[in-house]
């Protein structure tokens, strides 16, 4: 019985490297101010469609101050870089440039004006629809 487990373990091993190959799972590299390109691992492609209780309460007083009103979630968290990592969950279902210029626009000048959340190096922002899947992801350092 051990030695069946002993040569599983290598079989075990090849099919999640096999998986990773095929699903196109690696770091992404993203250019620093000076040049250099750190490895950055890319956010989830999917997250819950709930929001944090949190990321509720600052969606809540977001959306008091003149906010979109299809926004339920707003998290913030360190990012890459040094620079904060801005969630948005919404319950909008459109996917074009316009909208998220818009959105993006609205939801950090609420952050800086509102929150106090500093934006000067820039910020990452993805944003995540009713179904619980990525619509945008945005890289925003400076």
């Amino acid at each position: 019985m051990r030695s069946l487990t002993r040569s599983a373990a290598p079989v075990a091993g090849l099919a999640l490297a096999s998986v990773l190959l095929v699903s196109g799972c690696r770091p992404v590299t993203v250019p620093e101010a000076d040049g250099s390109a750190p490895p950055v691992t890319p956010g989830p492609t999917v997250t819950a469609t709930a929001a944090p209780d949190e990321a509720a309460r600052t969606a809540e007083r977001y959306r008091r101050s003149g906010g979109a009103e299809d926004v339920y979630g707003i998290q913030r968290a360190p990012g890459a870089g040094g620079v904060p990592l801005v969630t948005v969950w919404t319950r909008g279902e459109e996917r074009d440039a316009g909208r998220f210029d818009a959105l993006k626009v609205s939801v950090t000048g609420y952050l800086e004006r509102e929150e106090g959340v500093s934006l000067e190096r820039g910020y990452l922002m993805d944003v995540f629809g009713p179904d619980g899947s990525l619509r945008h992801r945005l890289d925003a350092r400076r």
